[in-house]
C-alpha cells in the first residue's frame, strides 16, 4: 500500500517538473521573441545614427566630443554584442542622440534642413517603436523572472539552469528632467 502511494508521489514530482521545464522553455522562448522584436528597432536606430551625425557634422563642426561619443559607440559591432551589451551600448546611444537632437535647438540652420528633419521625424518614429517594444520585453521578462524566482518553481529553475534576465531600464540621462529654457 505505501509503495503505491510513494510512486505516485513521484510520478506527481516528475509530472509537475516536466510541466515546469515546459513552462520555463515556453517563457524563455518569450523573452527572446521580445528581445528580438525590440532588436529590430534598436538595429534600425543603430543605422539611422551616422546619416544624423554626418548632417550634424556640417552644422556644428565644433561640437566634436558630442558627435565623437556617438561615433565611437556607433562602430561597435552590432552583431557581435550579446543582448546585455546591445542594452547597455544603446542606453548610452540614447544619451548621445539626445545630445545631437539639442543641438538643432542651437543651430537654426540645422533644425531648418530637409534631411535633418526627416532624418528626425525616422529616429523619432523609431524612437517611439523601441519605447514600445522596451514594455513588451520589460513585462515578458518581469513574468519570466517570477518564474525562475518564486518558490516552488526556483528550486526547478535552478536544477534547469534558468536564471533571472535583465529588464531594458532607462539610464540615468534618460531620467533627468529635461531643462526647458523661454
Amino acid at each position: 500500500m505505501w509503495i503505491y502511494i510513494i510512486i505516485a508521489i513521484i510520478a506527481l514530482i516528475i509530472i509537475y517538473a516536466f510541466a515546469l521545464y515546459n513552462s520555463f522553455v515556453k517563457l524563455n522562448n518569450k523573452v527572446k521573441e521580445a528581445f528580438s522584436t525590440m532588436d529590430v528597432y534598436l538595429k534600425k536606430r543603430w543605422d539611422l545614427i551616422p546619416n544624423i551625425v554626418e548632417t550634424v557634422k556640417g552644422y556644428a563642426k565644433h561640437e566634436k566630443d558630442t558627435l565623437k561619443e556617438v561615433v565611437e559607440l556607433r562602430n561597435s559591432a552590432y552583431d557581435k554584442m550579446s543582448d546585455d551589451e546591445k542594452i547597455k551600448t544603446n542606453e548610452q546611444l540614447s544619451s548621445g542622440i539626445s545630445k545631437i537632437m539639442a543641438l538643432a535647438e542651437a543651430y537654426p540652420d540645422l533644425k531648418a534642413s530637409e534631411n535633418f528633419k526627416d532624418l528626425s521625424n525616422q529616429l523619432t518614429k523609431v524612437e517611439d517603436d523601441i519605447a514600445n517594444s522596451r514594455k513588451y520585453y520589460n513585462g515578458v521578462v518581469r513574468i519570466y523572472n517570477n518564474k525562475v524566482e518564486m518558490f516552488p518553481s526556483n528550486i526547478f529553475a535552478g536544477l534547469f539552469g534558468y536564471k533571472s534576465k535583465s529588464m531594458f531600464e532607462a539610464s540615468a540621462n534618460e531620467r533627468e528632467n529635461i531643462k526647458v529654457e523661454l
